[in-house]
């Protein structure tokens, strides 16, 4: 059974920085390509960032991107995300997510192409 757990989220004042991480286990996670998420209340929930099996490709939602960064370490199992300058609008609860046999097609990462959630971990950005 597939087990995605979050951990780091927060509390912190804008222009601060957070450290997601996931611990994966019963997969075997560099089959994997793996995402980030989230969703804030009233709003379907979004792609943040994605990462191959490999750790060698990284995608980012336009919002994110030049803030955050998302790595892998396969011999840890283990899924991170660095937030950076972080600002209200990042606000929400961010969801891992793993994707088997999946591949992006033009940086599109679709939350059906995904075969395991977390339960979500909450971010708050507030001064």
């Amino acid at each position: 059974q597939v087990q995605l757990v979050e951990s780091g989220g927060g509390s912190v004042h804008p222009g601060g920085s957070l450290r997601l991480s996931c611990a994966a286990s019963g997969l075997t996670f560099n089959t994997y390509s793996m995402a980030w998420f989230r969703r804030t209340p009233g709003k379907e929930r979004e792609f943040v960032a994605g990462i191959n099996r490999r750790g060698s490709l990284q995608f980012y939602a336009d919002s994110v991107k030049g803030r955050y960064a998302i790595s892998r370490d396969n011999t840890k199992n283990t899924l991170y995300l660095e937030m950076n300058n972080l600002n209200v609008e990042d606000t929400a609860v961010y969801y891992c997510a793993a994707a088997r046999d999946f591949t992006a097609v033009g940086g599109i990462w679709p939350s059906t192409a995904m075969n395991s959630w977390g339960k979500g971990i909450q971010v708050t950005v507030s001064s």
